[in-house]
């Protein structure tokens, strides 16, 4: 399976479908993590999307692109069925696994207004 793909499967089972059952098989239990709302670790990680999971989130990928061990994940994510949010998740895959998260997050950009016609995402 290569990087993006194992990326692909992540999304698919845990943030869309809520499946964390495969979370051994495809994080590093000493997952490093940059985002300063969820813990470092594989249960840090189960921890916050847990919480996460709780606000019904919606996704939309916009594209999942790779370069050697980096997978970057640009995406939409509606929660609560009013706010939506402009992600992109950034991974480093190591020993096939996840084992490290960056996010650049814009929050609540439904009203946003743009100065130019071509739309947030």
């Amino acid at each position: 399976m290569s990087n993006k793909e194992l990326v692909q499967k992540f999304y698919d089972d845990i943030f869309i479908n809520g499946d964390l059952s495969n979370l051994n098989n495809v994080m590093k239990e000493n997952y490093i993590q940059h985002n300063p709302d969820c813990e470092d670790g594989r249960i840090g990680f189960e921890k916050f999307i847990k919480h996460f999971l709780s606000l019904k989130p919606k996704f939309e990928i916009i594209n999942i692109s790779a370069d050697g061990n980096m997978v970057y994940v640009f995406f939409k994510c509606i929660v609560n069925d009013k706010h939506i949010n402009k992600v992109c998740d950034i991974y480093r895959i190591e020993d096939d696994m996840i084992a490290e998260h960056w996010d650049i997050i814009e929050h609540n950009v439904e009203n946003k207004k743009s100065n130019n016609s071509n739309g947030l995402f």
